[in-house]
């Protein structure tokens, strides 16, 4: 769950790494206001979780109160990479001397924590490691052992990071802050780029990217509380209530539905769509808890208008089709879809699930995968003439 900027930077303050001064708008005179109240040159900052803002115009910088109350209007209610822009950030603009790039983070590689530092900040970090590996300092951390400011300094001292002794000293402060915020809210990512040397000699971080790991939730609730009802909402309606309902769920300009499992086979579903000359109206897999999701499930797909057929691909190993089928059956009594059904089942409990289909929709399940999606394709194809 990846909390919205000014919500990152809530955080950092709190455990003392200082910010500029701002304050979040959410209408153009809320803007207004903020920005006089920082009393000089501000940026206006949409509030989205996407990256490279910049580069899509999301962030302006504004001389004045004025200036800023426009930017905010033409920022809000606009969309970026995807999503509504409904808040703004309005903050002081800092003399910058140089930017430099800090991170925390988990690392599949050493099955722990990760610090990045870098003296390249406010560049996209992928094409400084694309280009110059080498400018990324990297220390892998002992969970049990922690990142103190002793352990930033060595890191620090070992690339021979050109800075004056005693912002040397305030960076490595801020790397073992960011650790201990990564710790704190149960991070899976800390980011700050750019970290910033101010003119006055001050470290402030200018941006901030925080996400908290997933199965952290019982001991986050407040955090995951106020990251979800910040997030702006995303694509298209019924692709925001899919994700109110908590379905992985993408709606495509096609006409056949498909409900499968596992996303591996929703693709490939997908694709022997597309090959079959058809058009898929969604992704969206449905897992091994059919069961319990299978009739909001499909619900949502046939909430699509341009539904004309209904494709059923289910494939289980450890999850059994049997039980995935128990599901959609009895949503498919329930909500009774006037559209053709086609259905597939191959694995673990399939035998009863073949049975299921047979004895209570009166569906003959097909034996192979292609011609189960050559039917629905055809059905789409004929209902639309």
């Amino acid at each position: 769950m990846e909390l919205l900027e000014h919500l990152g930077k809530e955080v950092l303050r709190d455990s003392g790494l200082p910010t500029p001064q701002g304050a979040v708008a959410r209408t153009s005179q809320d803007a207004l206001q903020a920005a006089t109240q920082c009393g000089g040159p501000v940026v206006v900052k949409s509030q989205i979780p996407a990256g490279k803002r910049g580069k899509a115009g999301a962030i302006r910088f504004a001389s004045s109160p004025e200036e800023a109350r426009v930017a905010a209007e033409d920022l809000l209610g606009s969309t970026v990479s995807g999503f509504i822009v409904g808040a703004v950030l309005i903050e002081e603009q800092v003399d910058i001397s140089r930017e430099l790039y800090a991170a925390v983070l988990n690392d599949a590689g050493t099955k722990g924590p990760l610090v990045l530092f870098s003296t390249e900040g406010g560049m996209d970090i992928e094409e400084v490691n694309a280009v110059s590996p080498e400018l990324i300092l990297r220390q892998a951390v002992d969970i049990r052992q922690g990142f103190t400011v002793q352990d930033a300094s060595q890191l620090l001292a070992s690339a021979e990071v050109e800075l004056d002794a005693h912002l040397r000293d305030d960076v490595a402060w801020a790397l073992a802050k960011l650790y201990e915020v990564y710790v704190d809210v149960d991070a899976d990512l800390v980011e700050v780029n750019p970290l910033v040397l101010t003119a006055n000699g001050n470290v402030r971080a200018l941006d901030c990217k925080l996400s908290l790991d997933p199965g952290a939730r019982p001991r986050q609730q407040d955090r995951f509380a106020r990251a979800e009802t910040s997030m702006p909402p995303a694509g298209t309606e019924l692709e925001q209530q899919a994700r109110h309902e908590g379905f992985l769920f993408i709606e495509l300009d096609g006409d056949v539905a498909v409900l499968a499992n596992g996303a591996g086979l929703t693709m490939t579903t997908l694709d022997s769509v597309a090959h079959y000359g058809g058009r898929a109206a969604n992704f969206l897999e449905i897992g091994g808890d059919a069961y319990t999701k299978a009739t909001p499930a499909l619900r949502l797909v046939l909430s699509n208008p341009r539904v004309k057929s209904l494709l059923v691909n289910f494939c289980g190993a450890f999850a059994r089709t049997d039980v995935m089928t128990e599901g959609v059956v009895a949503a498919i009594e329930e909500l009774r879809p006037d559209i053709p059904i086609s259905v597939t089942i191959h694995g673990t409990g399939e035998e009863r699930a073949i049975q299921l289909v047979e004895e209570r929709l009166g569906l003959t399940p097909h034996d192979l995968m292609d011609d189960a999606v050559e039917e629905a394709v055809q059905a789409a194809s004929e209902a639309s003439r």
